[in-house]
């Protein structure tokens, strides 16, 4: 097992709940082995921004609400990405995707602490691990069918910069 998912597993429900949801949103268009890699999902997002130089686009993210960081993940990756104005409406679809997996995201774990933590049973802990694992399969199969619509129509050289950006967050 991995030092990142070891951690995770000694941290208890919550916080893997909450770890797990925060990766749903920092790995919608960096793989896992990036966030792993990162250390952790605000260290990821800031690669991902820092991988054109646009450091003052996600600044003290810890601090942001799940809303905030999602859009501010969205800026950084459309300026990253150089989306062209041809290709706005192919972007917003992977905006949207974000959004929507956030929200998501956001229900979910919602739903998981309305059970106290101390009433939860080892079997209770791996069901939710277990929902927002799916959850986060399912936002990602959202995000790749329309992150690939994009990626189909951009040239050959911003398909590099987009293969660089993404290659620069696995290391």
């Amino acid at each position: 097992m991995s030092s990142f998912a070891h951690a995770i597993a000694r941290s208890g429900p919550f916080t893997r709940s909450v770890a797990t949801a925060a990766l749903m949103g920092a790995a919608m268009l960096v793989t896992p082995q990036s966030v792993a890699r990162a250390g952790t999902v605000t260290d990821a997002a800031i690669q991902l921004a820092q991988a054109d130089g646009s450091r003052n686009l996600i600044t003290n993210e810890a601090a942001l609400t799940r809303g905030e960081t999602v859009e501010r993940r969205i800026t950084a990756l459309h300026k990253v990405l150089k989306i062209t104005a041809d290709e706005e409406t192919k972007w917003d679809a992977v905006a949207k995707a974000m959004r929507e997996n956030a929200a998501n995201m956001d229900t979910l774990i919602a739903e998981i602490r309305k059970t106290p933590r101390e009433s939860m049973t080892a079997l209770d802990d791996l069901k939710n691990y277990q929902k927002v694992t799916q959850a986060h399969v399912d936002g990602l199969k959202n995000l790749i069918a329309s992150f690939e619509a994009l990626y189909a129509a951009m040239p050959d050289d911003q398909k590099k910069t987009a293969d660089h950006v993404f290659r620069a967050t696995k290391g």
